[in-house]
């Protein structure tokens, strides 16, 4: 558990102590220590552009070359296989959405991306883009479990029409994991485009290229336990899309701008010791989710979205009636507790969370949905001090809630 100093007002001398637990690591995780080490160097001694011909530029190149054997290591990519360097998977995201169309949708009769009802914004986002440059976006429903499965998408494909199916492999808010080798080989078989965005999936399961027929990848290292500003596309050897970022020659001419030497060291760490601790997450980590989401279904009125069993083993989405979710947050905050409503791209949204929209859950606990979700550093402790915080704060709104009917 980490302490730090909350409520600081220096005028006053009013410091309170209070030690904080993390449960919104689908937001973000926290930097492995190991990872902030290996960084260190690369931001004041060995700090050349990688790009310049000097020493101090080419001092870098066995760092970045570990790195990248790294993240081609930890999603079993083959060697002639691309892995472009971004800044997040957002970036990878709009670069292979409106790649396509510009390299596939504008010179063909192809004229249809398919994408789902439950993708992370900035899929949503690019497609509505696109829509209004006369592109066909169908968003798929997801069944009674919460995800698209073979028969939905099925449903939906054209061989002649459809250039890009883009379907997350694990949904960022619920957890819930995607069928993708049984989607992308459908797409295989039909000569179309497949993208998946693992942002949610790695470091929390198992994500093979080899197995699983993907064309395009993307993923954010801060996702598992990596630094902010990083992250990478994978490209399947003989597809081709466009740049989103001109400029310059930088990965091989497919994504411009000068490399975050320090963050792209740190990302292939990370990729590492998370392909290391897969088996903790899926034990360890599952243990203590079950446990907290075990005393969660203790409180009357509550459910879980989504089968454990088919859901990452770090996640719980879950809808309390009688208490809206952005009160719970708040009251859960003021007592030492983080937790989200959902993405956090879309946490400033009022609106209903969109997963329940999309699964057709009942309107009245549209808004009651709350994320929790641990990591690798997330304690017993931590759990068993959560469990009584979130029980005293429902128990709490819910008073509040009788009062002011």
């Amino acid at each position: 558990m980490f302490s730090i100093l909350t409520n600081i007002t220096p005028l006053e001398g009013n410091f309170i102590l209070m030690e904080r637990i993390y449960l919104d690591n689908n937001a973000t995780t926290i930097v492995d220590p190991a990872v902030k080490s290996a960084m260190e160097p690369f931001f004041s001694q060995m700090y050349g552009n990688p790009n310049s011909l000097h020493d101090f530029g080419s001092e870098v190149h066995p760092y970045m070359q570990i790195a990248l054997d790294r993240l081609y290591a930890g999603i079993n990519a083959g060697n002639n296989d691309d892995m472009i360097f971004t800044s997040c998977a957002t970036e990878g995201n709009n670069t292979v959405i409106k790649g396509v169309y510009y390299e596939i949708i504008r010179n063909s009769e192809k004229n249809e991306i398919i994408t789902t009802q439950v993708e992370h914004p900035c899929v949503i986002h690019s497609c509505k883009f696109l829509e209004e440059l006369g592109v066909k976006v169908s968003y798929l429903p997801v069944n009674s479990d919460g995800i698209i499965d073979k028969d939905i998408l099925t449903e939906y494909i054209d061989p002649d029409k459809t250039a890009l199916v883009s379907i997350m492999w694990a949904n960022n808010e619920t957890g819930l994991i995607f069928p993708i080798k049984e989607l992308g080989t459908l797409c295989r078989e039909n000569g179309i485009l497949f993208h998946t965005d693992a942002a949610q999936a790695i470091g929390k399961i198992k994500v093979d290229v080899q197995d699983a027929p993907v064309d395009f990848l993307t993923f954010s290292a801060h996702k598992f336990h990596g630094p902010k500003g990083a992250g990478c596309l994978y490209i399947r050897n003989g597809v081709k899309i466009p740049p989103l970022l001109h400029g310059g020659e930088q990965m091989g001419g497919k994504r411009a701008g000068t490399v975050d030497t320090a963050g792209f060291i740190g990302m292939g760490l990370a990729m590492e010791l998370a392909v290391e601790n897969l088996d903790y997450e899926v034990t360890e980590v599952r243990r203590l989710r079950d446990k907290l989401e075990d005393a969660i279904l203790s409180i009357k009125d509550t459910r879980v979205i989504g089968r454990r069993e088919i859901r990452t083993p770090n996640t719980i989405l879950t809808s309390i009636k009688g208490v809206e979710g952005e009160a719970l947050i708040w009251d859960l905050n003021k007592n030492g507790v983080a937790a989200s409503t959902g993405s956090a791209c879309a946490s400033e949204s009022l609106e209903p969370n969109p997963t329940f929209v999309a699964m057709n859950i009942d309107d009245e606990l549209a808004h009651t949905g709350i994320r929790l979700s641990l990591s690798r550093f997330t304690t017993e402790k931590e759990i068993d001090q959560a469990i009584s915080v979130i029980r005293k704060s429902v128990e709490r709104l819910r008073s509040i809630s009788m009062s002011n009917i």
